[in-house]
């Protein structure tokens, strides 16, 4: 077993058997585990962050209609599948924060994106594995309030790494 099939299956133990799980008692009766994109070694990355000169702060809207407080820190471009993408990364109270969306939204991923916590590294840089990414828990039970992904951070290309779209 890698270390990704033991996160997931760390993951699929919570979500379907603890109590703080997002799903729904009813949906936990029948939970038969979280749908993922096979390992992406293509999409665990190392990125240089372009840090921006003037940290702009700014509310980040939230599935309820809540807001919640974020600084634009600063952006990185990637390739996938041989195109370049761009994504800002923002930083909260808990630290670094990177939603996206990607082409797949909707059809194999949650439409309204994915989150991922970069790691930072020494040197502006920043460690992203897209494999790690995420669906919020309004994805599974609209109770929960979840930041939406800004427009910047809507891709053009497929993130084909990560959690799948939740279907109960």
């Amino acid at each position: 077993m890698t270390e990704l099939d033991a996160i997931r299956a760390e993951k699929d133990e919570f979500f379907g058997s603890h109590p703080q799980s997002p799903l729904t008692r009813e949906q936990r009766k029948e939970f038969q585990g979280l749908s993922y994109f096979p390992e992406n070694e293509a999409l665990r990355l190392e990125v240089k962050v372009e840090e921006f000169p003037i940290k702009v702060e700014f509310d980040m809207q939230t599935s309820t209609g809540d807001v919640q407080r974020y600084e634009k820190f600063g952006s990185f471009k990637f390739p996938v599948d041989g195109v370049e993408a761009q994504l800002t990364i923002y930083r909260g109270q808990h630290g670094f924060f990177l939603p996206f969306v990607d082409s797949l939204a909707g059809q194999d991923t949650y439409p309204a994106g994915r989150y991922l916590e970069p790691e930072p590294l020494p040197g502006g840089r920043f460690f992203i594995d897209f494999n790690l990414a995420y669906n919020p828990y309004c994805a599974y039970n609209e109770m929960w309030s979840c930041p939406i992904t800004p427009a910047e951070n809507r891709l053009k290309v497929a993130i084909r790494a990560g959690e799948k779209l939740y279907h109960s």
